[in-house]
Formats: structure tokens, C-alpha cells, sequence
């Protein structure tokens, strides 16, 4: 199967797939021409509202759209930029998390509840206590435990946050004025500005175990630590490390993390025994496309896994009004990932 656009009459982005009562579901982000201007905090996404996809076929069929499932004015909390999102079934309910910039400027993920994956989806009031940042991927393991992967560096505000210098540790932060950061308790010379060193910690994805009734954490984020080929912790400078788009899936019993590298535009993978870690590095995915993100999930579906991601291409803009993909991906004897090639 070669690489296929899944939705060429729009430009959507940030494919968030999963399967559903037999049929293939893609969350997508809503790119349009906004007309707000580039800035490397994102501020030309600017993205209003929330389609889902669904296919029967994914291969041979072309999507059905199920129109808008939310949108922006209905959030009480969300000012703009409804970006990434995702969505998890319990109990016979469907809840799409996902991120916006809140009337404060801030990055929160918020929760939408809806009875069918394909809605339409009520939001909840207020966002979740305690979030932060952008790119939710919902996880369901195996005993019925759902974990929230998320974060994004840049406009993401991830880099807001203040980590303790264990990366091993929760997350602990609040958002400070002017982009600063509030000591809580951590290392004083522990900033965010120092991850922008090469030879500093590299700034992790964060994950939580969600509430029972999935609309609240269950406990304090933790980071997700990626170690390198030598088993330490990534350094900012590497081209590997974590930069967004967390993505959770697993394969005969192993955690495979994978995410995009941002400004080095490689989509990468990490295993680990467990939906904590720490994960190992493996190798790259996906080469950089046309276009400055990469943003992925992948599926098993009807036997066969699936790479979901996104380019510029047919806009050719070199930012942003992207366009949905998929094609099959393979794994080897020993687990690790056959490398894609987006041809």
C-alpha cells in the first residue's frame, strides 16, 4: 500500500486514530487559512473546531466525514487554537480530550463527553485541574486503566513548566508572568530556560493516569523519560529527543512511545515494560515530510497496523494547511519498527 490521503477536500492534521465498534476513527485538528501571521509559537494555527472521520475500508473506502463534533464557542473555558485531540471509549461513553489556549493565553486540555465516537461531543465546564500544554494522547491498557500522554514544546508551553531536576519525579509547576516560572519547590537553578542547552536535561513528555469517571487526573503528571542508545536520559541536543505528538500503542505486551522530534522533523519510537517507563530508544519511524511538523498515532485495524500522520502536501504551504495519510507499517521478529518511507 503506498501512502494515501484519507481526506484530500480539507486540510486536517494531527491524526489521532482508533478503532470503535469495528470501524476505523481519525480525530483530526481542522487546519484553514485564518490569516493570522507566522511565528514560531504557532500563532497562524488557529485552528476553531473538531471534525471526526470514519471508514469501514480504509484502503479501498473514501471517509466519511460526520461534520463538526465541536467547536470552539462551545467551550466555556477555550478563547482559540483547538488543537490536537484524542478520544477513549469507557463504559459505553465516548471522551474526547483535547487541547486550547484558554482567555489567560495558557494551553489547557479540556474533556468533551458524547454516547457515539462520532458525537457530538459536550464539553465539560471547566478543563482539567491541573493540565497544561498541548497534544493529548488517550490510552486505554489492558486492564481498563486510562493514561493521558501529552505535551509540546515552543507554542506548546511545555517549556513553562517547571520539572523537578529528577526526571524521574511528577511534575510540579505553575505558569508564571511573561513566560517565567514559579519555584515550587524545585532546584533553584533548575529553569526552563537551561533545556535550551545542548548538554542539559532534554524536556519530557508528561503522562497521567485519568480519573475513573475520566474528566479529572487521578494523580500528578509524571515525565516520560526517553533513554538514549546508553541507557541515560536524551540531552537537549540530541536529534532524537522528545520535542511533541505523543503517541502510546502496544505490541506483544510491550509500551511503545513514539513522537515527533520537532524542529529536527523525525517521528521516533521508545519501548517499555510499562505506561510509565522509562522508554528506550529505537530508531525513526518516519523521515521528515514536506512541511515543519510531523504529528502521527498508529492503529491495528482488521489485522493489519496502521501509520497515520500528516504533510503539506497538495497545499505545498511550508507551515501549516496540512493533509491527512496512512500507510501499513510493519514490525520485525524482535519487535522494533520497519521504517516507513513517505513515497
Amino acid at each position: 500500500m503506498k501512502p494515501k490521503y484519507l481526506f484530500p477536500s480539507d486540510y486536517m492534521a494531527d491524526p489521532s486514530a482508533n478503532v470503535f465498534n469495528g470501524r476505523l476513527y481519525i480525530y483530526p485538528s481542522h487546519d484553514w487559512e485564518a490569516g493570522a501571521a507566522f511565528d514560531d509559537d504557532g500563532g497562524h494555527f488557529q485552528m476553531k473546531d473538531y471534525h471526526v472521520l470514519s471508514w469501514d475500508d480504509v484502503e479501498n473506502d473514501d471517509a466519511t466525514d460526520h461534520g463538526v463534533i465541536l467547536d470552539v464557542k462551545d467551550v466555556p473555558w477555550a478563547e482559540k487554537q483547538m488543537w490536537d485531540n484524542d478520544c477513549v471509549e469507557k463504559d459505553g461513553k465516548y471522551y474526547l480530550i483535547f487541547s486550547a489556549k484558554s482567555y489567560d493565553g495558557v494551553f489547557r486540555l479540556g474533556v468533551a463527553v458524547a454516547d457515539k465516537p462520532e458525537g457530538p461531543f459536550k464539553a465539560m465546564e471547566n478543563p482539567i485541574r491541573g493540565s497544561f500544554s498541548i497534544d493529548p494522547c488517550v490510552f486505554k491498557d489492558d486492564d481498563g486503566q486510562i493514561y493521558c500522554y501529552f505535551g509540546g514544546l515552543w507554542g506548546g508551553q511545555l517549556q513553562w513548566w517547571h520539572p523537578l531536576p529528577n526526571g524521574l519525579a511528577p511534575v510540579v509547576g505553575k505558569y508564571g508572568e511573561e513566560n517565567g516560572l514559579i519555584d515550587l519547590g524545585a532546584a533553584p537553578d533548575h529553569k526552563g530556560e537551561l533545556f535550551t542547552q545542548a548538554d542539559s536535561p532534554a524536556i519530557n513528555s508528561c503522562v497521567v493516569r485519568m480519573s475513573d469517571d475520566v474528566q479529572q487526573f487521578a494523580e500528578a503528571p509524571r515525565n516520560v523519560v526517553v533513554l538514549n542508545e546508553n541507557g541515560e536520559p536524551m540531552k537537549a541536543g540530541d536529534p532524537h529527543r522528545f520535542f511533541e505528538a505523543s503517541w502510546m500503542h502496544k505490541y506483544n505486551g510491550k509500551y511503545y512511545f513514539s513522537y515527533s522530534t520537532g524542529d529536527s522533523h523525525f517521528l521516533c519510537y521508545a519501548i517499555g515494560d510499562n505506561p510509565y517507563g522509562p522508554f528506550r530508544y529505537q530508531g525513526v519511524i518516519l523521515d521528515p515530510v514536506v512541511g515543519w511538523t510531523t504529528h502521527h498515532s498508529i492503529v491495528e485495524y482488521k489485522g493489519q497496523w496502521y501509520l497515520c500522520y500528516h504533510d503539506c502536501v497538495p497545499s505545498n504551504d511550508i507551515t501549516h494547511l496540512r493533509s491527512l495519510k496512512i500507510q501499513r507499517l510493519f514490525y520485525n521478529a524482535d519487535g522494533t519498527i520497519q521504517k516507513v518511507v513517505n513515497e
